[in-house]
């Protein structure tokens, strides 16, 4: 008995010290963001990039479940799509966002058709898709555990914006509100099911793994916005250009 709770508090402190090290939370464009320091372009881009990846939830969560023998365990995970897409009428998260664009001057119609995004954005999110798709269960279930350490960015998110730009309001920062509710509830039933089933050294060592996949594949979009809207004439070809789409 001993020897499983030693076995499981090691692989979550493991998996927690991952994070600690290498969320996303810590990249110079977020710190840019959260302190004031982004301009309006470079705010709309991230909208706009980020965006390709909110979509790609619902994709990447229905891969998952189209491969889940477990009635159980879809109905678990069958919310994560709920919250992203929501209802007919009131839509869900991704709806939230859009209103997020229509605040700092796009046009959701224009965030919505997914024009602009940057092709190394593209590269990540599709390859995250895969993976949750082709991946053992239990690496796909792994690297959804970033939600571990998404309710500090959250919160840090809605401090800096309400502080520092003027389309910050509670409509425009909905989306983030309600995952300060949702990350929490999801996370604690992944993280549950991974320190269940990760039980040799071989399958922590993929759970591990996985999750540096999901750190690498945040941090590789924000090293995408940061190379072409931070460092002048760095878009490429395809990419948003500012002006384009607005409300």
């Amino acid at each position: 008995m001993n020897k499983t709770i030693s076995r499981r508090d090691a692989l979550e402190a493991r998996l927690r010290a991952i994070g600690d090290e290498r969320y996303h939370d810590k990249h110079p464009f977020h710190h840019l963001l959260h302190s004031g320091g982004c301009t309006q372009d470079q705010v709309q881009a991230w909208v706009i990039n980020r965006y390709y990846y909110q979509c790609s939830i619902p994709l990447k969560d229905a891969a998952f479940m189209s491969r889940c023998e477990d009635p159980d365990m879809r109905r678990n995970w069958r919310s994560r799509i709920v919250d992203h897409d929501g209802g007919v009428d009131d839509g869900g998260g991704l709806r939230r966002w859009l209103k997020l664009s229509e605040a700092v001057g796009l046009d959701p119609d224009y965030v919505a058709s997914r024009k602009g995004v940057l092709p190394a954005t593209r590269f990540a999110v599709d390859a995250y898709v895969r993976y949750v798709r082709d991946k053992p269960l239990l690496q796909a279930v792994a690297s959804s555990l970033t939600e571990l350490f998404a309710p500090k960015i959250h919160a840090e998110r809605i401090e800096g914006l309400l502080a520092h730009y003027d389309f910050a309001d509670d409509r425009a920062l909905s989306y983030f509100r309600h995952r300060l509710k949702e990350a929490p509830k999801d996370v604690a039933y992944g993280l549950a099911w991974v320190l269940d089933h990760a039980d040799t050294p071989e399958k922590e060592d993929m759970a591990a793994e996985a999750l540096i996949f999901k750190t690498d594949l945040l941090w590789a979009q924000l090293d995408a916005l940061h190379s072409a809207y931070v460092e002048p004439g760095r878009i490429p070809p395809g990419g948003w250009q500012p002006g384009e789409g607005a409300a």
